[in-house]
């Protein structure tokens, strides 16, 4: 039934079709009606870029309508790789995935003579169009026509894989996508999103460039209009599904998704640093990442409260993680608040929980320490597994759970855990992103052929030891409590842990219910029944389709919504997680 899923889903924006197109022709062409609007015989345009994009296709798509009497590449004048190196290497540390979360910004990584140099040629040129363009372009020029070039998180990532680019001012020739993915998360993505949130708010154009010689441009007035539209109702993310060592067979049947070499593992359609936007200008489809949104709506988006607490971040993350005839997952522990502010820079870190949205017949969920274990002999067999040559005996030093269908298991900092094999998890946590200590993989490879990265040491210093079988399976063990109920619904509570800032209702329905912001972004997922219908009681939103297994977000600016059974649902009883942040 999941097979409904729908894998491209958009917010449309009406009444802004004629300021946005699709295509250099048409892009070139509004470029440069918007320079002869200058009334400048000498005019120049900026293109600042994020990390990533493809540069010289910008100025070859562009060059038929502009014709420019010159091309500045802003990035003459940064400094050398090898002294940009010198400046973040520490920051980068010796580990392939753990880095420190940087506070540069992009003019730290100008040189100020190179400059002057560049802006000399500006003033020197003669008539006609200048193009200033690269990350930092907007160091460079004011700029006449001011156009911003963006691209997803996901799709910088596939430019790494497939060697097409690789990390920014950078000596080094990196091949390692664990590394080159660290030094985007800790460092140039940081600095980025601070020149991009500084900015946008400025700016002439927007350019999404995700998509190879078929880029989209918006006007500034209409690209905020996609920010406040999608801010006042109920919309999805575009999800990205990635294979991996332990992939199942779950996400590939259930939601149609392409065969691979390597099954599915990973599923993300609730992560919003992570994930991208789709907003629909007639018949023009523009992709932006979504943080986007988060940066430039924050308040009607996570509600005061939550901003007020996190600042311009999303807090929550739902993903999926798919072990349906596939492997376990690592063995694994997440870092404590203290530890993961001091070694690496951030400020709250993943408390998760696993929400078991399907299993197959022997399913088990690894959780919490086992009773009068001595923390040095498994440290010390730990070692030994990670040095090779011995397989660590989890089942003697980790509790093992069946796992069933919408149980719900609690991971506070500090667990020891992981998924076995035969779950389809939707993941619940905190969204520090990549915080994770692999204890133990199992004696396998990645999909790379090397060992996959296992940080014994950083474990060692954050497994809470205190949390064995008798904490473990009251405190975190499927704790469900019906918090109230009533004709043909009830609501229970499910998480997470009273440790946790994250917390999680769901809620069984077959009629019409009613939910309350309270002052905190709502992020749902349909776990039972084929489809469920968002409405606003006021209107204030069209009515928001969803299907078993879409995430999908509300934000805090939407004070009451209803969720009502529809379409093949109707007269049935579905189920709805919700999880927000708690007061």
């Amino acid at each position: 039934m999941s097979k409904l899923y729908n894998k491209s889903p958009y917010t449309s924006i009406p009444n802004m079709d004629n300021e946005a197109w699709a295509g250099y022709e048409a892009i070139g062409e509004t470029i440069q009606a918007a320079v002869a609007a200058t009334g400048k015989r000498k005019a120049i345009v900026v293109v600042e870029c994020y990390p990533g994009v493809r540069q010289e296709e910008i100025i070859a798509g562009l060059a038929g309508s502009l014709e420019p009497a010159l091309v500045i590449r802003s990035e003459d004048a940064a400094l050398e790789p090898l002294e940009v190196d010198s400046i973040v290497d520490r920051y980068m540390t010796d580990d392939r995935v753990f880095g420190y979360m940087t506070s540069f910004r992009i003019g730290e990584f100008y040189d100020s003579d190179r400059i002057a140099a560049l802006r000399r040629q500006l003033d020197e040129a003669g008539d006609g169009t200048a193009i200033v363009i690269g990350f930092g372009a907007s160091l460079i020029a004011e700029g006449d026509v001011v156009i911003y070039a963006d691209l997803a998180r996901w799709e910088i990532q596939q430019r790494y894989r497939s060697k097409e680019v690789g990390n920014w001012r950078t000596n080094r020739v990196e091949t390692d996508i664990l590394r080159l993915y660290k030094r985007g998360f800790f460092f140039e993505w940081r600095m980025a999103d601070r020149l991009k949130k500084s900015l946008l708010g400025r700016i002439d154009f927007y350019l999404d460039t995700n998509a190879k010689d078929d880029p989209k441009l918006l006007t500034r007035q209409a690209l905020f209009a996609g920010f406040t539209r999608t801010a006042s109702g109920p919309f999805r993310l575009v999800p990205y599904f990635d294979p991996g060592v332990w992939g199942g067979k779950w996400l590939e049947a259930n939601i149609d998704l392409p065969e691979r070499e390597h099954p599915y593992a990973w599923g993300f359609d609730g992560v919003p640093e992570e994930n991208s936007l789709y907003f629909q200008y007639g018949d023009v489809r523009v992709e932006l990442p979504a943080i986007n949104l988060v940066f430039f709506e924050s308040v009607k988006l996570l509600g005061e409260r939550v901003y007020s607490r996190f600042g311009a971040e999303f807090p929550i993350r739902f993903d999926f993680l798919d072990t349906i005839g596939g492997q376990n997952l690592s063995l694994q522990v997440h870092p404590t608040t203290e530890y993961i502010r001091d070694h690496f820079g951030m400020t709250y870190t993943q408390d998760e929980s696993y929400y078991i949205l399907d299993v197959e017949p022997g399913a088990e969920v690894y959780l919490g320490l086992k009773d009068n274990i001595e923390p040095e002999a498994m440290l010390a067999d730990l070692r030994k597994a990670e040095a090779g040559g011995f397989t660590f005996p989890a089942e003697q030093y980790v509790n093992v759970y069946p796992a069933n269908k919408h149980d719900h298991f609690l991971i506070p900092a500090g667990t020891v855990h992981c998924s076995a094999t035969g779950c389809m998890v939707l993941e619940i946590s905190a969204t520090p992103y990549i915080f994770t200590f692999k204890l133990w993989d199992w004696d396998r490879l990645g999909l790379d052929g090397r060992p996959r990265p296992v940080h014994v040491e950083h474990g060692s210093k954050v497994i809470n030891w205190s949390r064995t079988t008798d904490w473990t399976t009251t405190e975190c063990v499927n704790p469900v409590k019906t918090l109230a109920e009533g004709e043909g619904w009830k609501e229970e509570v499910t998480g997470l842990h009273r440790l946790q800032f994250v917390e999680t209702r769901r809620y069984w329905f077959s009629e019409p219910l009613l939910h309350e912001s309270n002052d905190s972004v709502h992020m749902l997922n349909l776990v039972e029944g084929e489809e469920a219908t968002v409405e606003s009681p006021t209107g204030a939103f069209e009515p928001f389709v969803v299907r078993y297994a879409e995430t999908f977000i509300v934000p805090a600016s939407v004070s009451g919504y209803t969720i009502r059974p529809s379409g093949p649902s109707v007269g049935k009883t579905v189920g709805i997680i919700k999880a927000f942040v708690r007061a």
